[in-house]
C-alpha cells in the first residue's frame, strides 16, 4: 500500500492533488462498500406494521421473557433478539427493543412494559385477640401482616378501644402499601384481668412405632430431627427402633443481634448418628432479614461442616412468623433471603432444602420449587398439592433413645 504523505506547514496540511485524488477514491469506495451490505443498517420499526404487542402492563414479579410480550404480525419476518428474562421486580416502565429481519433488511422496534402492583398486604394471624389489662404494646403488631412488595405496610385502627378497661371491642384494621392497595380486615379485642394458661400439658403423644407401621413402606424411610432441646440421644436405640435418618439442627441465628450460633449438640449428635450408621443432613435456624446475613450463615454452615460428607440436604429453616412486622421486609425479599442462601449451599457441593410449613408454603414462598421442600403439616395426612421430599408430620414423637418430644419425619424415594 502506498502512504500519503501529510507535510504540515504553520499549522497546515498540504497535499498533492494526486495524492488528494487517491484519498478521495478510497474514501468514496469505502462508502460504497459499506452500503452494499444492508446488515449494517438497523431501521427502527416505529409503524408496529410488522408486530404486534400483547403485554403492556405486567404485575410485579411476572416471570416474564421478551417473547412474551408480542405478536408477529407476518410470518416472514425472523426475530434475531435473544429470548431474555424482563426485570419485573421493580415498579414503573422498563423499555426493551426486539430485533428482526425482513426482506433481508434488520429491524428494531422499541417498546416498554409498565410493571404495577395490584396485590394489597396479607394478614397471616387470627383476628380474635385477647391481651391483658393495661396493654402497652404497638396495637398495630396484634396483628400479623405483611406485602409481596414493601417492607413497610401503613397500619390505621378504628373503632374505639380502653385497654385500662375490661371487655370485648370491634376493631376494624386497615392495611395499606406503598401501591396504596389496602386490606381490611375486621379484630376483636378482649382486654381480660388476667390471661389464662392454655398450654396443652396433657397433649397425647405420637409413638414413633405407630407412625412407622402407618407410614413405612418400599417409598419411603422413617426419620426424626433433632436439636439441643432432646438434649443427649441413644442414637444406637434409636436406630433399632426404626429410624433410618435424621436431621440435625447445626446452628441458629439468635437475636437481637443476628449473632450465629452453633447448636451446642451439633458435634455430637453428627459423630453419634453416623457412627449408628444413619443417613445424616442438617439444617439451620435462620432468621436473616439480609442477603448478606443469609450468605454469612450460609458460609458458616459450610465452615462447620469441613467438607463432611451429608447424605441428605442442608435445610434453610425460617419461620419467625410471629415477629414478622418488626423485619420490615416484604414476601419478595424473604424469598430472595432463602435463594441467596441455598445457592451459597449449592456452590459448596451440598444439596440445599427449604423447610416450611404448609400455610407458609402456599401463601408465601415462592422458591418452592427450585429446590426440594422439608414440609411441615402436623396431621395424619397432608393436603399439600404441589412437591415435597419430606415430611414433618409431628413435634410430640416419641421413641427409645430420647427422653421427651422429637419431630418424626417421612422421607420419600
Amino acid at each position: 500500500m502506498q502512504y500519503i504523505k501529510l507535510h504540515r506547514i504553520k499549522n497546515k496540511i498540504l497535499i498533492s492533488k494526486g495524492e488528494y485524488m487517491k484519498l478521495l477514491i478510497m474514501m468514496l469506495l469505502g462508502l460504497l462498500l459499506s452500503g452494499c451490505n444492508p446488515k449494517k443498517v438497523i431501521y427502527t420499526d416505529d409503524s408496529n406494521s410488522f408486530l404486534e404487542v400483547s403485554t403492556k402492563t405486567v404485575e410485579v414479579y411476572s416471570d416474564l421473557f421478551l417473547n412474551d410480550v408480542f405478536n408477529i404480525k407476518n410470518d416472514n419476518i425472523k426475530i434475531v433478539s435473544e429470548n431474555y428474562q424482563l426485570d419485573t421486580t421493580s415498579l414503573g416502565k422498563h423499555q426493551y427493543e426486539i430485533y428482526y429481519q425482513y426482506n433481508n433488511k434488520k429491524y428494531v422496534y422499541r417498546d416498554y412494559i409498565d410493571v404495577v402492583d395490584t396485590t394489597p398486604p396479607l394478614v397471616f394471624s387470627g383476628t380474635n385477640k385477647t391481651v391483658n389489662i393495661n396493654y402497652d404494646k404497638d396495637m398495630c403488631n396484634l396483628i400479623t401482616y405483611g406485602d409481596n412488595y414493601t417492607g413497610n405496610v401503613k397500619c390505621e385502627i378504628k373503632g374505639s378501644y380502653d385497654l385500662q378497661k375490661v371487655g370485648t371491642y370491634k376493631l376494624v384494621y386497615n392495611l395499606t402499601d406503598s401501591s396504596n392497595n389496602t386490606k381490611t380486615v375486621n379484630v376483636t379485642l378482649n382486654v381480660v384481668s388476667k390471661i389464662s394458661d392454655n398450654q396443652a400439658t396433657n397433649k397425647v403423644k405420637v409413638p414413633f412405632q405407630e407412625v412407622y407401621n402407618n407410614y413405612k413402606n418400599n417409598n419411603t424411610e422413617i426419620g426424626i430431627d433433632v436439636s439441643k432441646w432432646q438434649e443427649d440421644i441413644d442414637f444406637e436405640q434409636v436406630k433399632k427402633a426404626g429410624v433410618s435418618f435424621v436431621m440435625i439442627r447445626l446452628g441458629v441465628d439468635n437475636l437481637p443481634n443476628h449473632q450465629i450460633l452453633i447448636d451446642e449438640y451439633y458435634q455430637n449428635n453428627i459423630k453419634k448418628a453416623k457412627e449408628a450408621g444413619l443417613k445424616v443432613g442438617v439444617y439451620f435456624h435462620s432468621i436473616a432479614t439480609s442477603k448478606k446475613e443469609a450468605i454469612e450463615q450460609a458460609n458458616f454452615v459450610i465452615k462447620t461442616l469441613d467438607g463432611k460428607h451429608l447424605d441428605l440436604p442442608v435445610a434453610f429453616d425460617w419461620e419467625s412468623w410471629a415477629d414478622w412486622n418488626s423485619f420490615k421486609i416484604s414476601f419478595y425479599e424473604i424469598n430472595d433471603i432463602a435463594n441467596t442462601f441455598l445457592k451459597e449451599i449449592t456452590k459448596a457441593g451440598y444439596q440445599g432444602m427449604l423447610y416450611g410449613s404448609k400455610f407458609y408454603l402456599e401463601t408465601i414462598w415462592t422458591n418452592k420449587e427450585q429446590y426440594p421442600v422439608w414440609l411441615a403439616h402436623y396431621t395424619n395426612k397432608t393436603n399439600y398439592d404441589n412437591n415435597y421430599v419430606m415430611w414433618q408430620l409431628c413435634n410430640n414423637g416419641r421413641i427409645a433413645g430420647i427422653n421427651g418430644d422429637v419431630d418424626i419425619d417421612i422421607m420419600y424415594k
